[in-house]
């Protein structure tokens, strides 16, 4: 644990570095959750281009960090060096002379962290040898990211082959796993490194999201409301846990101690809470959203600052003081470039880290590209340093690779709403989302008009107060900026519920929750609103806010509780597994049956084919390869030429080669067992 302690906050003392290159008024925690995300994205693509080019061992994983770190010596600067000073003693200042307000800002920090510790110690946890996770949709989910993470710690999988199946490059988003598998390098175990990485990031995207949404409404309450939404979000599920609980016969607290059940996803319910079926279960999601939101702040900041008139130039006193303020202005706009190709190039790193958001980074940047075409070359600067960063990578990730693209667009209505009517689904899935929206739209407008002295985007109050602490006022908007603003979130929700755009229709997620976090800044400013207005509308902001968090609070207690020990790997599992490391090379190929958590997995070595719902997900057709390993395991004749086929090394037969491929045991008897533990055999083919 002390190790992953350790690489993390170094990481992030080289990323919050340069923070100080494209943010200026930020407060010091900001900084540092902004510069866990960078750095982590920087030390991951640095080891990962080390290892490939170098091996994969603790040198060129030090050296990924040292290089890390070196923005270090920017506060060397004078500039930097002073801004870096002034942001510690303000952070100090905050810690000193504690008061309510400074108790309940730290108060809310502390909780969140808390909450994050305790639930992601949940992801993964051993007991009786064996290996657990306490999250209800991890439990195909945490093999999968073991085994990429085994791949390159125990299988020297550089460059990159898709452990899942063989013969195929790895495409799918890595980096965040090949994180982890850097802190095992350094000497750090894998449950620890995880939890470290999980709550780093996820803390990283609470600051982060909590600073976006405040500048985007002028509002400091919104900004604190908004991670409240995003990390409890639920829908109407707490009616069903009503109706649960009494039938039950059971007291309140007995029952909410023994859950049944999730009340945001299931047969009725898929939105999902995020942390329960996006934050555990896709950490490449979970490094992604940050770094994508972090972006997304920079390009509002682009949008809604309003260009200075020419008209203003009309009163300078004379020709030399003109020439000096457009001289000005021309520095200022060569910092804007750079800070724009610096963004661009950070925003670049996302095919291998999380695909879907650089999708939706490029959607958001054409829609404000054409509201705002006077900002062209800000915008072109920002496109060249994506493009830079960006298309190399999915040069290289398209090369090789047995997804088939043409499997990630179809069109389909409604999203995952079955046979539900489609007005019905997205109600009982997102509860008040949409009343609150609406209602989030109208204050914003209705503001404006009455030109209310805290109104978003009011100049006086701008100038005034600070919006959230530490930070200068927010670039000033123009007439329903925001709104313009929200227009390509909009549109994302509008494309996820006609098409699919991924193989598996729930995948549009990916998607959607974008769609959420873009809506989060209206609806916030509306229960912010509200809490403010009269002690009437406070209750029904309370009712309200209430409503939204309820269901999604009701599944993360269930995990935070720990009332889910779903059994992954059983001990013979592990056990059999550490024998194959001790006795394959690492490139080895297995075959096993095509299930989620097969025990080769544990091991790092490659599998002709694991579990079909993973690589459907991915765009392989899987098929004719899944009815050639039911043969092999059959045994006859063939399968002695498939074996072949394929070059296959060793076989795992176990409880569920013998259950659901009906192992032909016996016609494996005439190779040498290499390893065995309990009803696990590993028989040596080759």
């Amino acid at each position: 644990m002390i190790i992953s302690l350790l690489v993390i906050a170094l990481i992030a003392f080289g990323g919050m570095a340069l923070t100080y290159l494209v943010a200026d008024e930020k407060p010091l925690l900001w900084r540092f959750s902004a510069g866990s995300v960078i750095g982590s994205v920087a030390f991951g693509l640095l080891a990962f281009v080390g290892a490939s080019l170098a091996g994969f061992s603790a040198v060129t994983v030090i050296a990924a960090l040292l290089i890390t770190m070196l923005p270090l010596l920017l506060l060397r600067r004078s500039d930097i060096g002073k801004r870096f000073w002034h942001d510690w003693a303000k952070a100090k200042g905050t810690l000193q002379g504690m008061n309510l307000g400074k108790f309940s800002r730290f108060a809310y920090y502390a909780s969140f962290f808390l909450l994050f510790w305790l639930f992601f110690d949940q992801t993964m946890f051993v007991l009786k040898d064996a290996i657990h996770t306490g999250g209800s949709q991890n439990l195909g989910d945490l093999p999968y990211h073991l085994g990429t993470i085994f791949s390159f710690t125990d299988g020297n999988n550089f460059p990159p082959q898709n452990p899942s199946w063989a013969g195929a490059k790895y495409t799918y988003p890595f980096i965040a796993d090949f994180v982890t598998a850097c802190f095992m390098r350094l000497g750090a175990d894998v449950r620890s490194a995880m939890l470290v990485q999980n709550v780093a990031w996820a803390f990283s995207l609470f600051v982060i999201l909590e600073s976006f949404v405040a500048r985007l409404t002028n509002n400091k309450l919104a900004g604190r409301i908004a991670p409240l939404l995003l990390f409890l979000s639920g829908g109407l599920g707490f009616i069903w846990f009503g109706k649960d609980l009494m039938a039950s016969g059971k007291g309140l607290y007995d029952f909410v101690m023994n859950l049944p059940k999730d009340y945001t996803i299931g047969d009725q319910f898929r939105w999902g809470n995020s942390m329960v079926v996006l934050f555990m279960t896709q950490r490449s999601l979970l490094l992604g959203m940050p770094l994508t939101v972090l972006v997304l702040g920079y390009l509002w900041k682009v949008f809604a600052c309003e260009a200075r008139d020419d008209a203003e130039t009309q009163g300078e006193k004379d020709a030399e003081t003109q020439r000096s303020f457009l001289d000005k202005i021309s520095a200022s706009q060569r910092r804007g470039v750079i800070a724009s190709l610096l963004v661009g190039l950070l925003a670049g790193t996302l095919p291998m880290i999380h695909l879907h958001s650089l999708v939706v980074l490029f959607v958001v940047t054409a829609f404000l590209f054409l509201m705002r075409p006077d900002k062209w070359l800000t915008w072109i600067a920002f496109g060249v340093g994506v493009t830079v960063a960006a298309i190399p990578e999915l040069i290289w990730l398209m090369t090789g690779t047995a997804t088939e693209t043409t499997k990630f667009f179809g069109w389909h209505f409604g999203w995952d709403k079955r046979e539900a009517n489609v007005l019905w689904f997205w109600f009982t899935n997102t509860g008040l989302l949409f009343p609150v929206l609406a209602a989030g739209i109208w204050v914003y407008l209705n503001s404006r008009k009455k030109g209310d002295a805290e109104s978003p985007g009011n100049r006086d109050t701008a100038k005034k107060h600070k919006i959230a602490d530490g930070e200068d006022p927010a670039p000033q908007p123009r007439p329903a900026t925001l709104l313009l603003f929200y227009i390509p979130f909009a549109f994302l929700f509008i494309v996820s519920n006609t098409a699919k755009l991924a193989p598996w229709e729930w995948d549009n997620i990916k998607i959607l929750i974008y769609w959420f976090v873009g809506s989060l800044p209206l609806m916030a400013l509306a229960l912010a609103w509200a809490w403010k207005e009269n002690k009437a509308l406070r209750i029904a902001a309370g009712i309200c806010f209430a409503a939204l968090i309820f269901s999604g609070s009701l599944d993360v207690w269930r995990t935070v509780s720990g009332q889910i020990k779903y059994g992954v790997f059983d001990a013979d599992a592990v056990k059999i597994a550490e024998l194959i490391k001790q006795k394959t090379d690492p490139k080895a190929l297995f075959l096993n049956a095509p299930t989620y958590n097969s025990a080769v997995a544990l091991t790092g070595r490659q599998s002709l084919m694991r579990y079909s719902g993973h690589l459907s997900s991915h765009g392989i057709d899987y098929s004719p390869r899944e009815t050639e390993v039911k043969q092999i395991y059959q045994g006859g004749g063939s399968a002695e030429l498939l074996l072949k086929k394929y070059d296959i090394e060793y076989v795992l037969i176990s409880p569920e080669e013998r259950n659901t491929l009906k192992a032909n045991e016996e016609f494996f008897k005439k190779y040498p067992v290499l390893a065995e533990s309990g009803q696990f055999r590993v028989y040596k083919v080759k």
